[in-house]
């Protein structure tokens, strides 16, 4: 997993290495922090770093040592594993400055990584940016959203955060030209890592298709933590047509409903979309797998997929982890 992503990361030393940020990561015993959310936390940017810390400690393991600040909200507490030496409550403002502190006296740390999405410090923006301001060792930000055209409220967002970052990553070269074109960050700055996925040992598609029991079916599906951006209405409307010709199509909708939706709005989206199934009478040929699914289970509902559908309807989403892993699949 994230193989790319950890080659290309530390491959150039042209351009990374001869930043000082990044020299530092070659002393033995130096930590890197990455504060992110982390499992079991359900939520894709958590699996995302799981990921990467995997990849970095096997090919880097001798070289620095990945630990973890776990981010939290009172609604989203956990047991975490062994690498996880912080937690970072974001709905708590003593949180931010107790981190800071913590950061700051422990000499081991040579670099930050901060993976950001704008919802994990929704309302507590200021007391995101003062708790990086606050950090005095070196800051790496990945931005896992570039919107383009910004307001001038999140333009300057993102240059105040981007100003106390020694580095920034995206995944795209097209997040990485909004930066500098829609929010005038410096190009210098900017590094383009991809997403990755994982390598995959692929299985017979008949044989996994007898093994969970859909002997027999075309499968299409899709996957990731359920929310009405996935647009999935869009192929409901469409199965009517698209059963009279292919009789046998089922059609997987794999995993539960993002947390943080259901915590705004209970299970609606996923209401909406059984009522249409009824209204349809397609019932036959839908079904839901409603629960966060393991990695190698779900590698394997992707391999035995005929038709693997995204059909987000956000058109600025630059990269999507669900349809990085269904393209490792086949």
């Amino acid at each position: 997993m994230k193989n790319q992503l950890t080659t290309d990361l530390f491959k150039n030393r042209k351009s990374l290495f001869t930043n000082p940020v990044l020299l530092a990561l070659q002393h033995v015993p130096s930590e890197l922090l990455m504060i992110t959310s982390y499992p079991p936390r359900e939520c894709g940017i958590a699996t995302y770093s799981k990921d990467l810390i995997q990849a970095l400690n096997t090919k880097f393991t001798q070289s620095f040592i990945v630990k973890v600040a776990a981010l939290e909200t009172d609604h989203e507490i956990h047991d975490y594993p062994k690498e996880v030496e912080y937690t970072l409550n974001t709905d708590k403002d003593s949180d931010f400055n107790q981190l800071a502190q913590q950061i700051n006296g422990k000499d081991p740390i040579k670099i930050v990584m901060i993976q950001h999405e704008f919802g994990f410090y929704k309302g507590k923006e200021e007391q995101f940016l003062s708790f990086l301001n606050a950090i005095t060792k070196p800051i790496i930000v990945v931005f896992h959203t570039v919107l383009p055209f910004p307001n001038e409220k999140l333009k300057l967002e993102v240059q105040r955060i981007a100003s106390v970052a020694e580095a920034v990553i995206v995944m795209t070269h097209f997040s990485a030209e909004i930066l500098i074109s829609d929010y005038r960050l410096q190009r210098h700055k900017i590094h383009v890592i991809p997403h990755g996925t994982h390598l995959v040992k692929h299985l017979d598609k008949s044989f996994l298709k007898e093994k969970h029991q859909f002997s027999g079916k075309k499968i299409v599906s899709t996957f990731g933590l359920l929310s009405s951006g996935k647009s999935l209405e869009t192929t409901l409307d469409a199965l009517p047509t698209i059963i009279q010709s292919n009789p046998d199509v089922l059609f997987l909708i794999i995993g539960k409903t993002h947390p943080s939706v259901v915590k705004q709005e209970g299970e609606e989206y996923r209401q909406f979309l059984i009522h249409k199934i009824e209204e349809l009478n397609i019932g036959k040929h839908v079904q839901f797998i409603n629960r966060f699914v393991p990695l190698n289970e779900l590698l394997e509902f992707l391999q035995l997929t005929d038709i693997y559908l995204f059909t987000s309807k956000d058109p600025n989403q630059a990269v999507s982890g669900t349809f990085s892993y269904a393209l490792s699949c086949g």
